[in-house]
């Protein structure tokens, strides 16, 4: 399966998560009466706002990931990430609380107070959906650390925006009809995640031990240079 594919698929099971997360600021979006029809294109619009923050998010990923590429620390970054995403599973499967930094609440409420600001000025779907792409998430956070194992910028640019395309079907239809994804349903599909991100851990693990398994942990290439003269 192609890295595109795997940003996609984890965008679209993330979603179903997201809807409990981020679905009620999109319900809180104000839409003009009377537009009928259009209300899918506002919401479409919203969600293409977040895929754009998640792109911006790939191009910062991509810089530091085709750096670390350049230094050849490559089988370091995809062992560390295995072993980030592997964490992450156990936190969720065993249901720990992860306590946040004084910093990082003193962030986000001036984040929630610039997106109450832009809801109540109804600043439109588009920046909205900006804002609410850099809001904190496990998924995206899952999605950049395959973003960093890219190797360079255009790639995981590409990955995050396949990424976020992952995450509309289901965020456009729930945001067009709360019903559609019931919460037992929801409940369900968040238990099978974790097992979902253990997978994905022990593959970026595979990879970074370079242990000669063809599709999964490939040996390491080595670039040689000649000079001529």
């Amino acid at each position: 399966m192609s890295e595109d594919k795997i940003a996609f698929f984890i965008g679209l099971f993330g979603s179903v998560h997201c809807i409990g997360m981020c679905g009620p600021l999109a319900f809180a979006i104000p839409v003009a009466q009377g537009r009928g029809w259009l209300l899918l294109g506002d919401k479409l619009i919203y969600n293409l706002g977040r895929t754009f923050s998640y792109c911006l998010l790939g191009l910062l990923t991509g810089l530091i990931g085709q750096q670390l590429w350049l230094a050849g620390l490559q089988q370091w970054v995809s062992l560390f990430s295995g072993i980030f995403i592997i964490m992450a599973a156990f936190v969720r499967l065993l249901k720990l609380s992860v306590s946040r930094s004084a910093a990082v609440k003193n962030h986000l409420g001036w984040f929630n107070r610039l997106l109450s600001h832009a809801l109540k000025h109804q600043w439109g779907h588009l920046f909205i959906g900006v804002l609410n792409g850099f809001l904190p998430c496990g998924f995206v956070y899952l999605a950049l650390a395959g973003a960093v194992n890219t190797g360079n910028v255009i790639s995981a640019v590409q990955y995050m925006f396949w990424f976020g395309m992952g995450t509309v079907p289901l965020m456009l239809l729930a945001t067009i009809s709360s019903s559609l994804i019931s919460i037992p349903l929801r409940r369900q599909v968040n238990k099978v995640i974790p097992y979902i991100m253990l997978v994905l851990g022990v593959w970026f693990l595979l990879r970074g031990l370079n242990l000669n398994i063809p599709y999964l942990s490939p040996p390491e290439t080595v670039t040689e240079t000649s000079m001529c003269g």
